[in-house]
């Protein structure tokens, strides 16, 4: 999955009210704009829904594009924790490669409505910008582990790059089409995309 770019700078210092508060606009917002669309979603709907007033959305957020930007880069911490929780013992880069994508495509599938609004961001000129860096971040976090793997002479040299940009594309395609078709995905299915994208970077039959 790629969305907004992680940006860990803390706009303001939340209460453990504060904090519920803007959980829980983020998880209405999160699911009125996946299912309703984002510019047909209101912000005063989105207050209606939460049960509080204007002030308080407005006290989080400066806008409701910035609220989307906030779902985006919170689905990236939380995809990326995710990640590093499931690669957290392992010293092979491989294996730690193998981990990532499938903590990656069932993170994707369990959060359905976070990848209908990231297909939506990556239409959206005023959201380019944004998911450039996250694609990025990822890309690199990807990379990271293949350029280990070939400097420990695992796998042939090449370009990491581009194999973790293919990597990432077949994660984000399979995101998709769970998103859209709204199906129960078989864990088979994961299980031949990581051996897939496996044996593209390493080359085994």
């Amino acid at each position: 999955m790629t969305t907004a770019p992680a940006d860990e700078s803390v706009k303001r210092t939340l209460t453990p009210r504060g904090q519920d508060r803007r959980d829980a606009l983020i998880a209405f917002a999160t699911t009125r704009f996946a299912q309703n669309g984002f510019h047909p979603t209101s912000v005063s709907e989105i207050v209606d829904g939460v049960g509080v007033g204007k002030g308080v959305f407005y006290w989080y957020f400066r806008s409701k594009d910035e609220l989307l930007l906030e779902i985006l880069r919170d689905a990236l911490f939380g995809l990326r924790r995710a990640q590093k929780e499931a690669i957290r013992e392992s010293s092979d880069p491989i294996k730690a490669l193998e981990l990532g994508i499938r903590s990656s495509l069932l993170w994707s599938v369990n959060h359905p409505e976070i990848i209908r609004l990231v297909m939506f961001a990556w239409t959206e000129e005023s959201f380019a910008q944004d998911m450039r860096k996250g694609r990025e971040i990822m890309t690199q976090d990807t990379a990271r582990h293949i350029k280990q793997a070939m400097k420990m002479g695992l796998i042939e040299q090449g370009d990491a790059r581009i194999m973790a940009t293919a990597v990432l594309g077949v994660s984000d395609e399979l995101g998709r089409q769970h998103a859209i078709s709204g199906e129960p995905l078989d864990s088979s299915v994961i299980e031949v995309a990581v051996r897939f994208c496996l044996r593209g970077v390493t080359g085994e039959p």
